[in-house]
């Protein structure tokens, strides 16, 4: 029998999955880490991914991390360095890498924030459910060729991701059940919402930081 798989935002785009008897969290930021992580998954190398002092927090001996290939080398214990287009599955959980990147947004002239390979994004399947968590990113093209997602966990603050009309036609392309707004900072979560709820039947979770649900 299958258990139910708990979500919970916990700030920026930090986020904790229950799942199989696991806890995973993916790019412990912000939020509190009392419940030790099975699995972590680092994106990428950015401190507001890859932040040492939670990652010391949401940790134990046996933690096993999945991280994007260009800063696996930054993190101590067992690590999985993953590129995109590649899967691995532990413990009953299955992870896919898929692209993230920005092609629109740049740090100087050519120079993205996120470069093409940087950083990865994650398609986690358990439960009968399938979470995609799309780091820092663009509206890109590999986004309309996702699987069926459950459950998106979109940026939207559109500084160094994409932003709240972006972030709804990405909506669109993938074709979540689900989308989750996160990476927010002062952006407008119910302009987010009536946008996506304009064009689609797509239901929007603007989740409250540590509010946790059951999807």
């Amino acid at each position: 029998m299958r258990s139910a798989m708990k979500l919970k935002w916990l700030g920026h785009a930090s986020v904790m999955i229950e799942a199989g008897g696991k806890i995973i969290y993916i790019d412990p930021y912000q939020g509190e880490y009392d419940r030790k992580a099975d699995i972590i998954i680092v994106t990428h190398g950015h401190g507001d991914h890859l932040n040492q002092p939670k990652i010391s927090m949401a940790r134990k001996d046996d933690t096993i991390f999945v991280a994007a290939k260009s800063c696996a080398k930054e993190i101590s214990g067992r690590v999985i360095p993953m590129e995109a287009g590649q899967k691995q599955r532990l413990d009953g959980i299955e992870i896919e890498t898929v692209h993230s990147y920005n092609h629109k947004r740049f740090r100087s002239p050519g120079v993205p924030f996120h470069p093409k390979g940087q950083n990865i994004a994650v398609i986690i399947r358990s439960e009968g459910k399938t979470i995609f968590h799309a780091s820092d990113t663009d509206f890109i093209p590999e986004m309309k060729t996702l699987p069926a997602i459950d459950v998106a966990l979109l940026p939207i603050d559109g500084t160094y991701t994409m932003d709240v009309s972006e972030a709804a036609e990405a909506t669109m392309a993938i074709k979540p059940k689900t989308v989750v707004p996160i990476h927010r900072r002062e952006s407008n979560v119910k302009d987010f919402q009536r946008q996506v709820e304009a064009k689609s039947g797509i239901k929007v979770l603007a989740l409250s930081r540590g509010e946790e649900v059951t999807i």
